[in-house]
């Protein structure tokens, strides 16, 4: 039944079965309309219904535990498409294709060649594409998220010259004028694409919260190992005061002497001299965080795993503002993680003090070794199909920020300057989680949930506002970082009392990281023997 499901998804979705590294449909799109939207969220619920219609209690204590996985993530998925709606109220369709075509252009599953050949397929399918989307839209569009796609349409064309660069040196001359003639064409239904988003924008709303309501029953539906929505906002009003005081006694041991304010000044101020040169710190702050992985016997490393650091694209640098990281295809031969770095957001002038070399080592910590990439890559390796669909960034970015604290727990870049920004960055998380509840309360506006991560943070304003807004049309994930350290630091704790002097760190990490990415409560039932 889970294979069946899993094959439906990707045959529906080209973009999520390249994503996984099953290529036999690179050269295409899918079909983003409103009815098939709804066709995948009817057959969903009737997926659900016969998982629930399964006696649990014939089913082996591994089956049982996957029915009850299989059961959350479509729940979780189910109450997002139906009843929270975005889909409705913000195009992803430039997203989504730009996603699809970095996708194919970064990884190296194929020879350059082939994969520009699918890429061409895929230039080729925009404008059918993009006019099929738009029939999703319904009522009045939001629109500071349309103009976040409007944006992009502004953007996305640099990949398009991007591919073509790349394509004058790998392909014969028929293969490279049908690329060129491709990406005209999408150029100039991205052109038009734009115009149909301006022209949503006059009969648009700045209406954009879920509401109460609907987030609480959110977070309800993602599992948070029995925390609700007023229990997580207080957490992070907590968290925020505790990491606040944390780094005030760091910026002390830094300067006795002088501000806070001054000292972070200080260590933002120490960065690489160009971006080139901060990308080259990126990896070797990340490749010193593997060493020291290995010579602490903390984590288990598979010895295929693969990663690459790059410049983010422009497409994506008004919603990664920072850093992020695309996991490896589960079912490509020779899987690679892609680990991507943001110059700046709208050509700031001061956006290398975000590439201070304290924020450097902190950020390759969480995002590739023992962070997203080594978790994801594990991850990738499980063979339940549920376990690689599940949806749950409370354990992904949770790890991330675990990883932090965890590293410097056992002596990596431990000096007063590393741990500043280790709390500066806790305190951002500690603000997503007050802003995700807030913000989709109704209760602040994207202006002045920007006032308040910059007074928090100290971020450059163009870095927080971008921030701000991506918290907007994904609720409940913002608060998923700090939340889900927590949650880890707790699940540690219980099982360091559970087995006593028998814990041991690295069978611990080893454990949920080939157990998937799963929610918090799951890895407490797996770790206890549960379905196993």
């Amino acid at each position: 039944m889970v294979e069946d499901r899993f094959r439906r998804l990707v045959r529906a979705d080209p973009i999520i079965a390249t994503g996984l590294g099953l290529h036999e449909r690179d050269h295409e799109l899918g079909d983003p309309s409103r009815a098939a939207l709804l066709d995948e969220i009817a057959a969903d619920r009737a997926h659900l219904g016969a998982v629930e219609a399964l006696d649990p209690a014939a089913l082996s204590p591994s089956a049982r535990f996957e029915r009850d996985l299989e059961i959350h993530n479509l729940r979780l998925s189910g109450y997002e498409a139906a009843e929270v709606r975005i889909w409705e109220r913000r195009s992803f369709a430039l997203d989504t294709v730009g996603t699809g075509l970095f996708l194919l252009f970064a990884r190296d599953h194929a020879p350059l060649a082939e994969r520009l050949a699918a890429i061409a397929g895929r230039l080729e399918g925009i404008p059918a594409y993009l006019e099929a989307s738009k029939d999703r839209a319904d009522g009045p569009q939001v629109r500071l998220w349309q103009g976040l796609e409007i944006e992009a349409a502004g953007e996305l064309p640099s990949l398009f010259d991007e591919l073509l660069t790349a394509g004058a040196s790998a392909l014969e001359p028929p293969e490279r004028r049908r690329l060129a003639q491709a990406v005209e064409s999408a150029k100039t239904s991205v052109v038009a694409y734009a115009d149909w988003l301006r022209g949503t924008l006059a009969d648009g709303t700045d209406a954009w919260p879920i509401g109460r309501e609907r987030h609480d029953a959110l977070v309800a539906n993602r599992a948070f190992d029995g925390l609700d929505a007023d229990d997580i906002l207080a957490l992070g009003w907590q968290q925020l005061a505790e990491e606040h005081a944390a780094r005030t006694a760091a910026a002390r041991e830094i300067d006795p002497d002088a501000s806070e304010a001054e000292v972070i000044d200080r260590v933002k101020s120490d960065h690489p001299a160009s971006f080139a040169g901060a990308l080259d710190a990126y990896r070797d702050a990340m490749l010193r965080a593997r060493s020291h992985l290995i010579e602490r016997d903390l984590v288990s490393i598979p010895s295929d795993e693969r990663i690459d650091v790059v410049e983010t694209p422009q497409y994506l640098r008004n919603v990664m503002p920072f850093a992020a990281y695309f996991s490896p295809a589960a079912f490509d031969a020779r899987a690679k993680g892609i680990y991507v770095v943001t110059p700046s957001v709208g050509d700031d002038p001061d956006a290398m003090r975000e590439h201070n070399l304290a924020s450097i080592s902190n950020t390759s910590v969480h995002e590739a070794y023992p962070g997203h990439h080594l978790q994801l890559d594990v991850a990738r390796r499980h063979p339940s199909l549920s376990r690689l669909l599940t949806d749950a960034p409370e354990f992904v970015e949770g790890w991330g920020m675990y990883s932090e604290l965890m590293m410097r727990e056992h002596g990596f870049d431990d000096d007063s300057h590393f741990r500043l920004m280790l709390h500066t960055d806790a305190i951002w998380r500690a603000c997503r989680i007050i802003l995700d509840v807030r913000l989709h309360r109704g209760e602040i506006s994207v202006e002045e949930g920007t006032d308040f991560l910059v007074e928090h943070t100290s971020f450059e304003r163009p870095n927080a506002r971008s921030e701000v807004q991506w918290y907007t049309y994904r609720p409940t994930y913002p608060m998923s970082y700090l939340l889900g350290r927590t949650m880890l630091l707790r699940l540690r704790a219980d099982e360091q009392s559970r087995l006593g002097t028998d814990f041991r760190l690295k069978s611990f990490h080893d454990t949920l990281l080939r157990n998937g990415s799963l929610p918090t409560s799951f890895h407490r039932r797996l770790l206890a023997g549960e379905g196993r």
